[in-house]
């Protein structure tokens, strides 16, 4: 078990290294990259505005998804309308996706509880 913790601590302090020397170029790189998307100057006003057009946009886009949702919504009717010919693969698609969303729904209760099985707070 020590051997395995010094393992851990050399490789956390090879990594800390890597950081340190490495950090600062790739911070720069990464702005370089992206410097069309840099507000100058940021003034408070400009990151108002910004995000007043982030929520007024997205709220624009709510009657697109509505639309779409219930496109989705029409086909899955039809499909279960035709459930007969409904083939296996079709139908094993559909039992993975209802069980990945409660995967995901069990997960989200788990962190929710703060991550205990039993939901006991000690």
């Amino acid at each position: 078990m020590a051997s395995k913790l010094q393992q851990l601590q050399s490789k956390a302090c090879q990594a800390s290294k890597f950081v340190t020397r490495n950090g600062t170029a790739y911070y720069k790189q990464l702005l370089e990259e992206n410097k069309q998307y840099i507000q100058e100057p940021a003034t408070v006003e400009k990151c108002n505005e910004l995000s007043k057009q982030l929520f007024y946009t997205r709220l624009a886009s709510i009657p697109g998804r509505t639309e779409s949702f219930w496109k989705e919504l029409d086909s899955v009717k039809n499909l279960w309308k035709n459930r007969s010919e409904l083939k296996v693969e079709d139908a094993s698609i559909a039992a993975l996706f209802g069980l990945e969303c409660f995967a995901w729904f069990c997960a989200g209760e788990i962190v929710g509880r703060g991550f205990t099985f039993t939901g006991y707070y000690p």
